[in-house]
């Protein structure tokens, strides 16, 4: 058996991933203002960027540190495994939710430093809306809904696909495109750029992503029941002792963002 993969590799796992997920979002999002005025094909170039990159990303990291780059869903492995020992402790959650933070900060710094505008520059895009803020709830709910229904139902290795398609949906179904994530929203707010997020917007955001988070778990809980008895060969990206390629515990695990 391999080694267990340390705590600080899963943390600087998390920052990495959350910084490229970042870099991806905000990258494109000015990529795509600079070749086109259209705001349609403006959000689609974003999207499908989002899609393409998160993928790869939960495909790389996933058996790291299980490629949450997402505060809320490490808070909801955290809260649905506190009983069970199956997901994240508390320590874990205190290393990965800063990382995720850091990471997403870097991630639009860097993209602002690729596409030669300053590297910080506060967000003047206003998202102050009550639709705004319900659309940010149903996408952070579906989003959980959909990484912890796949644990339960042993589909976990499906998340690269299921999760990147998601979220490049909910860019399109939702009145918000789909932060559905803290760490994401603060890195957002420090490029005044086509996906940025204003500071002053940031905290109602916040509080839609954890009303959505607790909708989603309702959600798990009332369609597929309690957890299944571990089996240890259901879950394709382990969270705590995880080893590098072995086989796992079917804790609600992989992933996240946008």
């Amino acid at each position: 058996m391999n080694a267990p993969v340390p705590l600080t590799r899963r943390a600087a796992a998390e920052a990495v991933g959350t910084a490229a997920l970042v870099a991806v979002v905000v990258g494109s999002g000015i990529q795509a203002t600079e070749l086109t005025r259209d705001a349609g094909l403006q959000l689609l170039a974003n999207s499908l960027a989002t899609v393409f990159g998160l993928g790869v990303l939960i495909a790389l990291l996933g058996s790291v540190s299980g490629a949450h780059f997402n505060p809320v869903v490490t808070l909801a492995a955290w809260f649905t495994g506190r009983r069970t020992a199956d997901g994240p402790s508390l320590r874990e959650v205190a290393a990965y939710v800063p990382a995720q933070i850091a990471g997403a900060i870097g991630g639009a710094v860097l993209a602002d430093a690729m596409f030669a505008r300053p590297l910080v520059q506060w967000s003047t895009h206003d998202r102050s809306a009550g639709h705004l803020w319900l659309g940010e709830a149903v996408a952070t709910a579906g989003l959980v809904w959909l990484i912890f229904g796949l644990a339960r139902a042993g589909r976990a290795h499906l998340a690269p696909v299921a999760v990147a398609s998601y979220i490049g949906a909910a860019y399109w179904f939702t009145s918000s495109t789909s932060f559905a994530n803290p760490a994401v929203t603060i890195g957002r707010a420090f490029t005044d750029t086509f996906a940025g997020i204003a500071p002053a917007s940031v905290a109602p955001f916040f509080a839609a992503q954890l009303a959505g988070a607790g909708v989603g778990l309702v959600l798990v809980a009332v369609t597929f029941g309690r957890p299944a008895p571990a089996t240890g060969d259901e879950v394709v990206v382990p969270h705590r002792e995880q080893h590098l390629a072995a086989p796992a515990r079917p804790a609600e695990e992989s992933a996240v963002v946008s």
